[in-house]
């Protein structure tokens, strides 16, 4: 039986509408495309290995592959669609020198491929981008490319560099709208397929911008018309479950910027095109579901991955009834996650179970209040993780910011009965965003 917070929060398209009419959509992108992607790729990319898990099998009753694209050379898929893009420009405009816009992961793959190429290349990155990721792109690009730290979101940074392709002349090297990027992506479902010895029943993507979706579905409705591709894209930047919704590529107004991978306020054009008619469902993933992920893959598998990475194995708890005995594939599109981040991912992970609460409690005006607290109220599993009085001065006046964490999400009612047996005054953080976000 599924868990019940998890069909509330983990939500499904359900229905895809179909393909927008008059739209030749193997135009697009074809498997020709594909397969010549692949052999240009061989000159830079590793053949990233297809691992059949057994932790995940075992849990699920079926057989779970993982395509490790954390261990592709710069840690993530995105070099197959940049270095596609690139190879094929023309003497021209390599000389005029490239531009992209990217929250990492792309930027990488471009730096790669300016490096290997010898071109020169300007990179726009969000200012909230990971400081490893930042690193890993000056690394990876060296003297051959420039990083621009701009905006809050991809789509900041694309717009300053979209103005400099603009007034420079350079050519913009789209993370995931564009055919040669797509045609690069689809070399993984390619390499996936090939190292199958039955075809794969199910294959779990995350989705962004939609270029890796729209890559990987072509490739395998092509080959494989009755394995189902299951995007997966974050609940706070569900841009292409928007787009399907309204039957047309939207911007979203504010989305969550947790899962940098894949949080786009409007995913690409021709990626809606192919995903409109090459997807058979499309998930959503709580942003604390895809950290509780990303700790039991380095708990129980030794495996580092991204949040983005982490949304397809994330989503098999909503699919769990239909891949019983399956052969099932979940690209990890990425491991670059910056060890700072950690303890936010554990936070939140902490928050989504059900673990961690903040309270913000107005305690009485007389002595021993926070003993009885202590006493009275906190259970035999309960801990205090954080106590902060908000006032610096008078601080038996004003309310305090406490943090407990359970021993189990099942003792978190009945210390709330105790509060209010106790006649606290008291506001849950965990429920209120707004001031969650002020306090914590």
């Amino acid at each position: 039986m599924k868990d019940k917070q998890l069909e509330a929060t983990l939500q499904t398209t359900n229905t895809l509408p179909a393909a927008p009419t008059g739209e030749n959509i193997e135009a697009l992108v074809s498997m020709e495309d594909i397969v010549r992607a692949h052999h240009v790729l061989r000159e830079v990319i590793v053949r990233t290995p297809l691992q059949h898990d057994a932790v995940l099998s075992a849990k699920y009753k079926c057989n779970v592959y993982l395509k490790r694209e954390d261990l592709q050379v710069v840690r993530s898929f995105k070099i197959r669609g940049a270095y596609n893009m690139i190879r094929n420009l023309s003497d021209e405009d390599r000389t005029r020198g490239i531009v992209c816009a990217s929250a990492g992961n792309h930027a990488q793959g471009v730096a790669f491929s300016c490096n290997a190429l010898g071109i020169q290349g300007k990179i726009y990155m969000p200012s909230t981008t990971p400081n490893q990721k930042v690193k890993q792109v000056k690394r990876f690009g060296g003297s051959n490319i420039e990083v621009v730290l701009t905006g809050d979101t991809f789509d900041d940074a694309f717009e300053q560099a979209m103005k400099a392709c603009k007034e420079q002349g350079m050519t913009f090297i789209h993370p995931f709208d564009a055919p040669k990027i797509i045609a690069g992506n689809g070399t993984i479902a390619m390499e996936v397929m090939e190292s199958l010895n039955a075809p794969a029943d199910f294959v779990f993507v995350t989705i962004g911008g939609g270029g890796l979706a729209a890559g990987v579905s072509t490739y395998i409705k092509t080959v494989s018309p009755s394995t189902q591709v299951i995007g997966v894209e974050p609940l706070g930047a569900a841009s292409m479950s928007e787009a399907l919704l309204r039957q047309e590529v939207v911007t979203l107004q504010e989305i969550d910027k947790f899962v940098d991978g894949a949080a786009v306020k409007r995913v690409g054009d021709l990626p809606y095109a192919i995903c409109t008619s090459k997807l058979d469902d499309i998930l959503k993933v709580p942003e604390g579901k895809a950290c509780t992920t990303i700790l039991d893959l380095y708990n129980e598998n030794a495996i580092v991955v991204e949040p983005a990475g982490s949304l397809p194995v994330a989503a098999l708890d909503l699919y769990s009834e239909q891949i019983q005995g399956k052969n099932v594939v979940c690209i990890i599109s990425g491991g670059n996650n910056d060890i700072d981040r950690m303890q936010e991912i554990k936070e939140r992970s902490l928050m989504y179970e059900g673990i961690k609460h903040y309270f913000m409690i107005n305690f009485p005006q007389r002595s021993g209040a926070l003993r009885e607290f202590l006493q009275d109220v906190l259970g035999p599993g309960d801990d205090i993780t954080n106590f902060e009085y908000t006032k610096k001065h008078n601080k038996e006046n004003g309310p305090a910011l406490v943090g407990i964490e359970l021993n189990s999400k099942e003792d978190y009612l009945p210390l709330l009965e105790r509060m209010n047996r106790k006649g606290l005054q008291y506001t849950e953080l965990n429920k209120d965003s707004n001031l969650y976000n002020i306090l914590i």
